[in-house]
């Protein structure tokens, strides 16, 4: 499979290389020369002002992808897991979780905690990423950007960034209306309202609505586990003046409530457990930027308050059986500020100068309810080979852990550029502090019997109370260096050079409390060993040297254009989440001692003839261990857990002019995208082979409303898309099978 997908790319690659000197000698009229894109997808004009980096990327020295609003509501993305489908080597899972909102590019990536990739929607920093996962709606533009970007943006996107636009009143004037119905009962509505009370204010107002049912069954229950229902909104109110003056307030909030997770146990490959699972989330973003455009300089204020409250139980492994159940509820409190000033773009010699700060506060508690075969088969159970009988004085027994997590963070950075001629130099320098601490506070308290082979029969207390708190600090220094190089007479297209430092946040990884607190309850007991908690709970920052060559290429028309890049990772401390041997209920956070990642990626556009448009996106990484010895094992040469070897998307698209009134394009849509090979485990004993899953759509479309038929994963293909272990047991998450669906877009 892999070998035909390649055979497919070069195929692809060798007829859009031949298109684009085809399309090269003849140039379209002035009047009909398309806009530049910024990427290798077509961007409508839009009126967004990027603060840290100019709109058209294809002027950088960054690999990039970026995709208008016109190609979202065409390819009808919905959320951040979808984008991935037609990005190189970014990789997004879906999980069925929206806590589990786990990015992996060029080989790097976590399932829990600290991100690998930044979020930023309308320039707002998103703090924590267990809120990446929710539904867009009303999106201008969405860039992702590759490769390490912390000396402009800071902690947690040493992977790259994804910066999501959100629609403009002084773009758009009106009201849009959606309709969707599709497998599963999925629903899906939206209203929005776009309006400009004069020139300089403008505002909207839009919410959405949307349910499944779901497609996995749980045979305990007979029911549905992974059903849905979320809304949200949000609200924007912008000002313009005559005097470079800008002022922008966005609020939006998020209310979600799904079920279960399809996670079928390999051993018989059912889904079948009998606790409930549930995840709900509620929260709030409200982001404010201020900005001046004056002669000499610009300057912008960024301020964000978040709030998230969720709640998680889970029935930790997912058996038919009564072992024990998850409770997590959180409440965080976060707000930022970034603080940019800017020279003008029109000069030889460019600098942006920033300050950015941070404070967060997060609260949790996380029981842990063992029930009966929990008790037994994990506790009593360990008096057997002592010819000893063990009873528990309750049907349940309570592992409680408390946490509360105060941190903050504070930044200093410099970026500039100089053009000489063909020539762009630029160099940035950032320094990042960040200090955190963990107060917890563990509680557990029993009763048991145990009777020895005479018959007697001894009564046993057990009390575990310990309270504690764990502290870190890091300080970074993130330099860049680049240099860029444009070719051809208008200058478009450039070679370039990277050199950047990548950086991930150190932490503490609440989910091994439960263990901890189980090992302190057996060695009441008389076996069981104690974990050192600072050494199981904290772990360290991440850090990457990252090394990439790229051009962005297109012909005089536009009409082909082609990104290629080359990239070498180098990274030391990588964060890994890993599962510890034997009975155990938590996932342990580590950090493996080194690891590489290298590959390279391919991203072409052409449209060949005036309505048929290609497109074609591959990535390759090959992210392996240097050095990672356990001291149980050796993983060294190992390939590195949940990161694909290939992506790939390969898609066409035809537009047919009808020419009536009523009805102006029919547009035909067809698309495949794969992933994989993935690995699922540091031994690399487990794996989903690469899989493709085949789309196609088509399209009604008018000025004023269009509808879509669609359907996704039309050849029914299985794949897994995560893989865990609770007890020693292992599970896999199926993907979705096949689906189809309607859509139903008005504007007014």
């Amino acid at each position: 499979m892999i070998r035909q997908a390649i055979h497919i790319i070069f195929l692809s690659a060798c007829i859009l290389l031949h298109a684009m000197s085809v399309c090269a000698a003849p140039a379209l009229p002035e009047d009909s020369t398309p806009v530049l894109a910024d990427s290798v997808i077509q961007v409508e004009d839009i009126q967004v002002t990027a603060i840290k980096q100019g709109l058209n990327l294809r002027n950088q020295p960054v690999t990039a992808s970026v995709i208008g609003r016109t190609d979202l509501e065409r390819r009808h993305v919905a959320a951040l897991k979808e984008v991935s489908q037609v990005v190189p080597n970014f990789h997004t899972p879906d999980y069925g979780s929206r806590m589990t909102s786990s990015i992996y590019i060029l080989g790097l990536g976590a399932r829990i905690d600290q991100p690998v990739m930044g979020l930023n929607i309308d320039n707002i920093p998103y703090l924590n990423k267990d809120a990446y996962d929710f539904d867009l709606t009303d999106i201008e533009r969405i860039e992702v950007l590759r490769g390490p970007q912390s000396t402009l943006f800071g902690r947690n996107t040493m992977g790259g960034v994804i910066n999501v636009y959100t629609l403009s009143p002084f773009t758009f004037e009106g009201v849009r209306l959606g309709m969707e119905y599709g497998s599963g009962n999925t629903q899906k509505y939206r209203i929005s309202t776009y309006y400009k009370t004069s020139e300089r204010v403008g505002f909207s107002v839009g919410a959405y609505y949307s349910k499944t049912d779901g497609f996995f069954k749980n045979l305990y229950t007979g029911e549905k586990c992974d059903w849905e229902r979320s809304g949200g909104g949000r609200f924007k109110v912008q000002y313009r003046n005559l005097h470079g003056l800008r002022i922008d307030n966005t609020f939006s909030f998020v209310k979600l409530e799904q079920g279960g997770y399809p996670y079928a146990y390999v051993e018989t490959g059912q889904i079948a457990y009998n606790d409930p699972s549930d995840y709900r989330r509620t929260n709030f973003n409200d982001g404010l930027t201020i900005r001046y455009e004056g002669e000499k300089f610009s300057v912008a204020s960024i301020t964000s308050y978040q709030y998230l409250d969720d709640r998680m139980n889970l029935d930790q492994d997912f058996l038919p059986l009564s072992y024990f159940t998850l409770t997590q509820a959180r409440r965080e409190h976060a707000v930022t500020e970034d603080l940019v000033f800017r020279s003008p773009d029109d000069k030889a010699y460019r600098w942006l100068l920033g300050a950015f700060g941070f404070y967060r506060h997060t609260s949790m508690h996380a029981p842990v309810l063992f029930k009966e075969d929990g008790i037994r088969n994990l506790i009593l159970d360990r008096f057997e080979p002592q010819g000893i009988h063990a009873e528990w004085g309750e049907d349940t027994f309570l592992l409680d852990s408390r946490f509360r997590t105060p941190d903050y963070g504070a930044a200093l950075y410099h970026e500039s550029t100089y053009d000489a001629g063909r020539w762009r130099f630029t160099a940035g320098l950032r320094v990042d502090f960040e200090a955190s601490k963990l107060h917890y506070r563990s509680y557990a308290e029993a009763t048991y019997t145990t009777q020895t082979p005479d018959g007697t029969s001894y009564p046993h207390a057990i009390l575990v109370d310990q309270p504690g708190t764990l502290k870190q600090s890091f300080t970074e220094i993130l330099p860049k260096i680049s240099v860029l190089y444009r070719m051809g007479s208008a200058r478009r297209n450039t070679l370039y050079a990277t050199v950047s430092k990548g950086y991930k946040a150190g932490g503490f990884n609440t989910q091994m409390f439960s263990d901890v607190l189980q090992q302190q309850v057996m060695k009441q007991m008389g076996f069981g060993s104690l974990y050192d908690v600072a050494d199981v709970v904290t772990y360290k920052p991440e850090k990457s040297w990252n090394y990439e060559v790229g051009a962005h290429l297109s012909t005089p028309s536009h009409k082909v254009q082609a990104d290629l890049a080359l990239f070498y990772i180098d990274c030391r401390d990588q964060q890994l989440t890993v599962f510890p041997e034997g009975q155990v209920t938590g996932r342990l956070m580590t950090n493996a001692g080194r690891t590489r990642s290298f590959g390279g990626e391919a991203s072409l556009l052409a449209t060949l003839w005036r309505n048929l448009d290609l497109q074609v996106a591959y990535g390759y990484t090959r992210a392996t261990f240097v050095k990672f010895d356990t001291g149980k094992a050796d993983y060294a040469g190992n390939f590195i857990p949940y990161a694909p070897q290939h992506t790939l998307y390969a898609g066409a698209s035809y537009t047919l002019r009808t020419g009536w009134n009523w009805l102006e394009y029919v547009i035909f849509r067809v698309a495949a995208n794969g992933a994989g090979r993935i690995y699922w485990n540091e031994a690399n004993t487990f794996s989903q082979p690469f899989y493709a899953l085949l789309e196609a759509s088509i399209r009604f479309e008018h000025r004023h409303w269009a509808v879509d038929v669609w359907g996704r994963n039309l050849t029914d293909t299985r794949y897994d898309t995560f893989y865990f272990m609770s007890i020693g047991n292992s599970f896999l998450q199926r993907g979705r099978p096949r689906t189809f669906g309607v859509s139903l877009s008005i504007t007014l």
